[in-house]
């Protein structure tokens, strides 16, 4: 079975959307943490409200829980450091195949 790069390509690609989703998911759960202690702007106004929540809570204070936020930044991180693993593995075994086709 020949391997013309197109697996190689679509393993970066693959990982590198990942990538992409998890830095993503970690801007807005870092901006959660940022906001969990914060107030209405205006008087009677609306708190902060975590990112993607139900909007028809029926209470008026932040709704984040900082414990909840920092596992799911914990388990983001770990999925943008596996995509990067994926990434570097791929460019160690595409300079391997190099190094077998320059011998």
């Amino acid at each position: 079975m020949a391997n013309d790069g197109s697996d190689f390509a679509r393993s970066m690609s693959i990982a590198t959307s990942g990538l992409r989703a998890q830095a993503g998911r970690m801007r807005v759960l870092s901006e959660n943490i940022a906001n969990a202690d914060s107030t209405a702007q205006t008087a009677g106004g609306d708190p902060y409200r975590r990112k993607a929540a139900d909007a028809t809570g029926n209470v008026k204070y932040p709704n984040v829980n900082a414990l909840v936020e920092m596992t799911d930044m914990r388990e983001a991180q770990r999925s943008y450091e596996a995509n990067l693993n994926i990434i570097s593995a791929t460019r160690r075994m595409i300079q391997r195949t190099l190094d077998i086709l320059k011998a």
